[in-house]
């Protein structure tokens, strides 16, 4: 079973693949996996500054012979440069690094800022996250201003709280074209999800295969969501797997995912997720969630994320 390249239609008219190709970690390896990914037929990329990663993905996409006209690319601004005179210098080194002129998404990491400079996790003696008191409303008020100079088509936000949500769409102007969160069979927030959708707000599920990520401590001492029993049988159906069945999950309820893997023929079944659900199989799905949280920042940050969201601890 191919894939059927679903595509989702965000706030500016503009479409996103539902799947893209995620390039959080092993930074060495992400020229050849990306690569990878293009050829097999992605056209969505997601990666951050904080990654390391925009270089290689830069690389990448040269390499592929894949028109820039063709790939949706997503990066990230990172919380040392959330002082408004800092993101627009932010967002051009990132795309001198991706050797783009311009992105299709560019999104807002984390609410909470880091003391400005180059360092980008930057620590006092004591090993404490130096953070500094910049409001993010602030800093989404200058990445609206970016909005004019085409280097990017769409600005967005990732791991806000309801609350910070709430405070920012009453405070600025533009609608977030996406909203980047932690969101997977075991923690689908279906009312906070719904809040988006209902201000117009695209979801782009990232750990869509939740505690698959050995990065995630609270999640080692259980089994993996992509061996639960309910994913493993509905995916038995359709000939796909586990991991499989939870982006296809995603995708019907019209969100985009973005899987990371390194091996070619994970790269592949991940793209062949895009496979259609029965309604009584993704409602059986809907059945699953445990509202756990696998990812948060939060001591290691110095701010106190999701505070009012599913699976906070």
């Amino acid at each position: 079973m191919a894939t059927q390249n679903t595509k989702l239609k965000l706030n500016t008219g503009a479409e996103i693949p539902a799947v893209g190709f995620g390039t959080w970690q092993d930074a060495g390896a992400q020229e050849a996996a990306v690569l990878a990914a293009l050829k097999a037929g992605y056209r969505h990329i997601d990666t951050a500054r904080i990654y390391g990663t925009e270089s290689a993905v830069g690389t990448a996409i040269k390499h592929s012979g894949v028109p820039r006209n063709e790939i949706f690319i997503t990066t990230k601004l990172w919380n040392n440069s959330h002082h408004p005179d800092d993101v627009e210098p932010a967002l051009d080194a990132s795309l001198k690094d991706l050797g783009t002129d311009y992105l299709d998404l560019y999104l807002m990491h984390w609410p909470s800022a880091f003391e400005r400079g180059d360092t980008l996790m930057p620590k006092d003696s004591n090993g404490k996250m130096k953070t500094a008191d910049i409001d993010y409303v602030d800093t989404y008020k200058a990445m609206e201003k970016l909005l004019k100079t085409g280097k990017t088509r769409a600005i967005g936000i990732s791991n806000f709280s309801h609350s910070e949500l709430d405070r920012l769409l009453k405070e600025t102007t533009i609608v977030p074209a996406a909203h980047q969160l932690e969101l997977h069979p075991w923690l689908q927030q279906t009312e906070f999800v719904d809040f988006n959708k209902s201000k117009g707000i695209h979801i782009t599920q990232y750990s869509p295969f939740g505690n698959q990520n050995e990065i995630y401590d609270s999640g080692k001492n259980m089994g993996k969501l992509i061996d639960d029993p309910t994913l493993v049988e509905i995916g038995k159906k359709y000939n796909k797997n586990g991991a499989q069945t939870a982006l296809a999950w995603g995708i019907a309820h019209s969100h985009s995912v973005i899987p990371k893997s390194k091996t070619p023929h994970r790269i592949q079944q991940n793209l062949e997720a895009d496979f259609k659900l029965s309604s009584e199989d993704v409602k059986k799905i809907d059945g699953i969630d445990k509202k756990i949280r696998f990812n948060d920042a939060s001591s290691g940050f110095g701010y106190n994320f999701f505070k009012d969201l599913q699976g906070k601890k």
